[in-house]
């Protein structure tokens, strides 16, 4: 596959960087066949850079890795998708996308919470929320607060939130089963980033059963 990529005159590639829940583009950055052969190995994005002219990984530095889940290639063989699970934002200035901006109105403009929220579902924002909580604690945050006292206290939650869904049902009562089956989400997002997982992996395991 790779020799029959057409990388540019410098030996280059461009990669586009994809989260592999949300869809949201984080960033673009170059590849050699040198580090396209040590992502696809590694697993952790590595990239060529052009000012210091040498292969770089992703976070390895920051340690805000870009975990690899797939690598796509376009129909004219010049350019790469690669989905990854990120371990922390992906621009050097602390935005979870390098994308943070907009042209509007012929000016350059930072995106809005709507803008950012705009193709992404639900359930995915509740993740990323949890997953920048976990990066980044904030003071009197609740999801913290489940993180700090540990795994126990989290399933703890889950298993509370998973009777009171049962006996919303029982009781046949359509308000309370939405309230409570979103709690349940909520608590099941934070056990499962807790424990390293994402959603993306939930529904990998459902196509599986299909």
């Amino acid at each position: 596959m790779i020799e029959n990529l057409k990388f540019d005159d410098k030996g280059l590639i461009p990669a586009v960087l994809q989260d592999a829940d949300t869809s949201k583009v984080l960033m673009v950055a170059y590849m050699n066949e040198e580090a396209l052969k040590q992502t696809i190995e590694t697993k952790k994005a590595t990239f060529y850079s052009r000012s210091r002219q040498q292969l770089w990984v992703k976070g390895e530095t920051s340690g805000n890795f870009m975990n690899v889940c797939q690598i796509r290639v376009d129909c004219d063989m010049d350019c790469l998708v690669v989905l990854v699970k990120p371990e922390g934002p992906a621009c050097h200035t602390g935005k979870q996308s390098c994308f943070y901006r907009k042209i509007e109105d012929g000016s350059v403009k930072e995106l809005t919470p709507e803008d950012e929220k705009a193709d992404i579902d639900i359930v995915s924002q509740v993740q990323t929320v949890v997953l920048d909580r976990k990066v980044n604690p904030k003071e009197g945050s609740y999801t913290n607060y489940l993180f700090d006292k540990g795994i126990d206290k989290i399933l703890k939650k889950v298993g509370e939130e998973n009777a009171e869904t049962i006996i919303a049902a029982k009781n046949n009562s359509k308000e309370e089963i939405q309230y409570e089956t979103a709690d349940l989400i909520y608590h099941l997002t934070v056990m499962l980033i807790d424990r390293g997982l994402r959603w993306s992996d939930i529904y990998e395991e459902l196509k599986k059963r299909r």
